[in-house]
């Protein structure tokens, strides 16, 4: 038997940021985002041996640990994560030891939540194998919890739950950690439209966004002026956008996504570089409208707005960079396993 699972990345639209402590806990948090068909993946297969072979490639991980009575330390983060917590909480596994294997559509650091997608992934592989009854609530606080709470990763709420969910979703965020997920209906040509008026730009370099959130934190703690309105304006955009989005209004959309970007970068020094600057000037250069990093800054993946008749003079003109436009779509299925 092999036991397999895969959870979709996703885009943060708007209001990311708002979803991090304190500040969701001070003022409460609005995020929208959506899932599209780049993803995550975990398999499992049982072995007669008590050894956990580990192949994480979105880790870069490959090595085999003795398994015992106590926590495990293969040096795959998420994995031993993952493993240690099910153990705690749900008891032994069904055979002596597994194999387990994770890689990723996206690298590390691409900004579309790549670790804690990856997280739901191995919980909701472990969840299949082992009979745990976890209902998308329930699987998304518990990734949370193993990666913000058991291994002490900053970050915020949205990725698992947009993992565990798939699909459009308006999310609120509110003190105690309680999350309350919309789903949103948006129509189908609303959606084709979206994408076709949306480029997913990699700009060729990752980044690990637990400084940049740091920063954002500490601002968040000293009650500093600017970096509070700007979150509060940020929060603000992902009702805004959610409204545009409902109508197909694509013009205000993307409105709301530049502006959200231009308050984002107030809110710590390393969100942008020059070299994000001049994928943005390239693009508006060549007809774009607007567009905004995805995740916490500093690298990673820029969605960028154009109206669909200029989008291949901007792909011809992003294409001179270092970086790359990656086709995407839209999916609405969130976290899945199945066995064979």
């Amino acid at each position: 038997m092999i036991v397999r699972s895969k959870a979709p990345l996703r885009l943060g639209l708007a209001g990311g940021g708002s979803d991090v402590s304190p500040y969701s806990d001070l003022y409460g948090g609005n995020v929208l985002n959506a899932t599209i068909n780049l993803a995550a993946y975990c398999s499992i297969e049982p072995l007669h041996q008590p050894v956990m072979r580990v192949n994480a490639a979105d880790a870069g991980v490959r090595t085999e640990v003795s398994l015992g009575t106590g926590p495990v330390n293969s040096g795959a983060l998420l994995i031993d994560g993952v493993y240690n917590r099910v153990i705690r909480d749900y008891g032994p596994i069904p055979s002596p030891g597994f194999s387990i294997t994770t890689y990723n559509d996206a690298p590390a650091g691409s900004g579309l939540g790549t670790s804690s997608t990856m997280v739901v992934c191995i919980l909701k592989c472990f969840a299949e194998w082992m009979g745990i009854p976890l209902g998308d609530y329930e699987l998304a606080r518990l990734a949370y919890e193993i990666e913000r709470k058991d291994l002490l990763l900053a970050g915020g709420k949205q990725d698992q739950y947009a993992a565990a969910f798939g699909g459009f979703n308006f999310m609120e965020f509110l003190p105690s950690d309680m999350v309350i997920v919309n789903p949103l209906r948006i129509k189908d040509w609303i959606i084709s439209e979206l994408e076709g008026s949306m480029l997913l730009y990699f700009t060729g370099r990752s980044r690990f966004g637990a400084d940049i959130i740091a920063e954002q934190q500490k601002a968040t703690r000293s009650g500093e002026g600017k970096a509070v309105e700007a979150m509060h304006r940020i929060k603000q955009s992902a009702i805004d956008m959610k409204l545009a989005l409902l109508q197909g209004d694509m013009a205000r959309f993307a409105s709301i996504l530049g502006q959200a970007w231009e308050d984002k970068k107030k809110m710590a020094g390393a969100i942008t570089n020059p070299m994000i600057q001049e994928a943005f000037d390239v693009a508006m250069g060549a007809g774009a409208i607007s567009g905004k990093v995805s995740g916490a800054g500093g690298g990673g993946f820029m969605m960028i707005m154009v109206p669909p008749e200029h989008r291949v003079a901007v792909i011809e003109a992003l294409s001179k960079l270092p970086g790359k436009v990656v086709p995407f779509q839209f999916t609405d299925k969130g976290a899945v396993a199945w066995k064979l």
